[in-house]
């Protein structure tokens, strides 16, 4: 049997309410993620959507991070994007290797029922 063990994550960034100014990202400015610079822009992982209760709501992996994470507050057709003003927090796993990411990411989506993801489920 294989043991699969949830990375830790690497970044976690929580939205925050701003005060004052906009800061240098849109994102950052829209959406309350104000640590949104911390997110690698060239590495790829595993990315975690939380609400405040931190229910895991959305699981994605990329190859590019930051990219990736402002693509899904940005794109119509992200699966979260009925739900983006829930994304409280967003937590980034640097995985390099693209069959490992593929590997987390379902293990991750079926062990923590991630609620978003509809493909790639296992449990019902």
């Amino acid at each position: 049997m294989i043991k699969i063990e949830i990375p830790t994550p690497d970044v976690v960034i929580t939205k925050q309410r701003q005060l004052g100014e906009r800061v240098e990202s849109e994102i950052s400015s829209v959406y309350g993620f104000t640590d949104y610079h911390k997110i690698p822009r060239d590495k790829g992982g595993i990315i975690l959507f939380y609400n405040n209760v931190d229910e895991l709501l959305f699981v994605g992996k990329a190859r590019k991070l930051r990219p990736r994470v402002k693509k899904h507050f940005e794109d119509t057709v992200s699966p979260i994007k009925q739900n983006r003003d829930d994304v409280f927090t967003i937590a980034v796993c640097v995985v390099e290797d693209a069959m490992d990411r593929e590997i987390y990411e379902t293990y991750i989506i079926n062990k923590l029922h991630a609620k978003f993801n509809i493909d790639k489920v296992f449990y019902k």
